[in-house]
């Protein structure tokens, strides 16, 4: 690696700094005002989605989305709070602290912390290709009950009622139909002024803001309610956010001790792996739109050092915002300058008008909070797993199914484990075909048996697509076992393995043992096309001298022709089927001996 490769990986700004000129700040700096605008309420809001005081949420778009930006790939993306990650931050400490608590906040800071180590560690071994373990159907799972999460805790202040004790999804449904009689009909009818506007904005208004109309359009609805309620004497009772602080992000120290690094260790390697398939998602979509070409491991790098410094500058959890990185792009971001502007504004927003957020109802936040939601909740993707294969769909429904009831950690784990064994279950029964020469064909092509293609009555000619490793070993050996069964006769054997993909072991034990089998016959095992790494293998663990490196072939001329000498001359002779040119040859010879 050459210097400046190593430089611009530590500092990643070296590689985009010479774009920066006259033209690209203006634009970035309208592009972070922007992105500010924008993450004032998403902040708030998603803030109070991961069971935290509303300032964190904010704390959470500042220090972090620079540092993402800095070190990240991407020039576009941004990062910060998401909805995802709230509340899949809710739903891990939930049952560990009492939301809002000093020991709730605690948490949020270590599990950040923890995230980012792991994140971190991750892009510097450039291991980023372990997300690839988690599959589509997993993560449209696990998203589809995040976002149910996200319907059942929200739903409390939607009518206005009293937040629930606990006890997660189940928990927060009976809650809501136990107090349904003491429901506020004001907040209902903030929450729906609310969410009209933003539906009505993402459908006419798609490059608005709808988090930002809908905002605007709750709490008017919410001043309108109480000046309503004032004139008829009556109080409305609707619920508001508490004021926050001024300035800038307190300091946080995110290790308090040995017992909470350990409980939430395996939290946050499931929310890592999870924040950072959605973060390098989002990075690749907009780099499709942007022409660039994104680096997954510096990606992962920077989220980790975002998470990092959200332990320390009191944030929580955060990955690459998609509602962010949108209006960044089309605002007219030419650098990840314009994140760094977009948090340094936050600052002075936050700093200026901090007392107005005590005017934010509660409601209004709940039904942005629903509106958010929709976007993890991939109807389409999830219809289209469900019809193209049962396996895959029995695998998101399991995994929404586990997120629901069960630990975060444990359902990203369930699902991993289920697709994995459903993928060796498919392996593990590889195709194999019996081939034969396509008499009418010239080129003599292999093609599958059938009643019009009869086969050598001395060699079997099998094909195996697919792999031999301990999972289809059994099958293989079971399939070879009815083989000489069912023709004994056909005591050779050529395995034609262009299609076989690797073999391990235990399947190179299992070709060994079938060649002393076939020997013992009278026969041999040939194989053809068998790739480099499957001979190199079988070498060093003795299979291949079992088989016999002259046994081996890489055209199937050069198989046929060395076979066809080991051939019963006898049986040859009475044979009819002449599907070799070989066979043609001898008996064409035959007939003018005799002539």
């Amino acid at each position: 690696m050459s210097r400046r490769m190593l430089l611009a990986r530590l500092f990643p700004p070296i590689r985009w700094w010479h774009r920066v000129d006259r033209d690209s700040l203006p634009r970035d700096l309208l592009a972070g005002l922007v992105g500010a605008l924008v993450v004032l309420p998403q902040g708030i809001a998603f803030a109070t989605l991961a069971g935290l005081p509303a300032q964190y949420g904010l704390y959470a778009a500042m220090v972090p989305t620079a540092v993402a930006a800095l070190f990240g790939s991407s020039l576009h993306t941004v990062s910060g709070p998401t909805n995802a990650v709230s509340i899949m931050t809710f739903a891990a400490l939930a049952p560990l602290a009492a939301p809002g608590s000093p020991e709730y906040v605690g948490l949020a800071f270590t599990l950040a912390f923890l995230m980012g180590v792991f994140m971190l560690l991750l892009g510097v071994l450039r291991l980023g290709t372990l997300v690839n373990f988690i599959s589509q159907p997993v993560i449209v799972g696990f998203m589809a009950g995040a976002g149910l999460l996200i319907v059942a805790s929200q739903m409390t202040a939607l009518f206005g009622l009293p937040g629930a004790p606990g006890g997660g999804f189940l928990g927060a449904l009976g809650h809501l139909v136990i107090s349904l009689p003491d429901a506020n009909p004001w907040a209902l009818g903030v929450a729906a002024v609310t969410l009209a506007a933003g539906l009505a904005s993402r459908r006419w208004r798609p490059r608005w803001p709808y988090i930002v109309v809908a905002m605007v359009a709750g709490t008017a609805g919410a001043l309108a309610i109480e000046g309503l309620a004032a004139v008829a004497g009556r109080s409305a009772g609707l619920r508001y956010l508490d004021a926050i602080p001024r300035g800038l992000p307190p300091l946080s120290w995110p290790i308090h001790d040995l017992a909470s690094l350990s409980e939430l260790s395996g939290l946050a390697v499931a929310l890592s792996i999870v924040a950072l398939t959605q973060s390098v998602s989002i990075a690749r979509a907009v780099a499709l739109r942007s022409g660039q070409r994104i680096d997954g491991n510096q990606e992962f790098i920077g989220q980790g050092l975002s998470n990092i410094a959200a332990g320390f500058f009191s944030g929580f959890p955060t990955s690459a915002s998609v509602n962010r990185s949108g209006p960044n792009f089309e605002a007219g971001a030419a650098t990840p300058l314009a994140a760094v502007f977009s948090a340094v504004i936050l600052v002075a927003i936050v700093a200026l008008f901090a007392p107005a957020v005590r005017w934010l109802p509660a409601p209004a936040i709940a039904a942005v909070l629903l509106l958010a939601s929709l976007s993890l909740i991939d109807l389409s993707r999830i219809r289209q797993t469900l019809a193209a294969s049962r396996s895959e769909g029995g695998v998101l429904l399991i995994t929404t199914a586990a997120t629901l009831v069960l630990r975060l950690d444990v359902a990203v784990l369930i699902g991993v484990a289920v697709s994995l064994v459903f993928y060796l279950n498919r392996t593990s029964r590889p195709i194999m075909r019996g081939q034969v020469p396509d008499v009418r064909d010239p080129a003599r092509a292999f093609v599958p048996i059938d009643a019009e293609r009869p086969e050598c009555p001395q060699l079997k000619m099998l094909t195996i697509e697919g792999s031999i490793y301990f999972g289809a070993v059994d099958h293989v050996a079971t399939h070879l076992d009815i083989l000489r069964e069912i023709s004994p006769d056909q005591k050779h054997l050529l395995l034609l393995a262009r299609n076989m993909n690797f073999v391990d072991v235990a399947g190179a034990s299992l070709l060994g043992q079938e060649a002393i089998r076939r020997r013992a016959a009278g026969g041999r095992l040939y194989i053809h096309g068998l790739r480099h790494n499957a001979q190199e293998l079988m070498g060093r663990g003795g299979a291949l001298a079992q088989v016999g490196e002259d046994n081996l072939f890489r055209t199937k001329d050069q198989a046929i022709a060395t076979i066809y000498e080991q051939l019963d001359r006898e049986i040859c002779a009475r044979c009819t089927a002449r599907i070799f040119y070989e066979c043609q040859a001898d008996a064409q010879a035959a007939r003018d001996r005799k002539g």
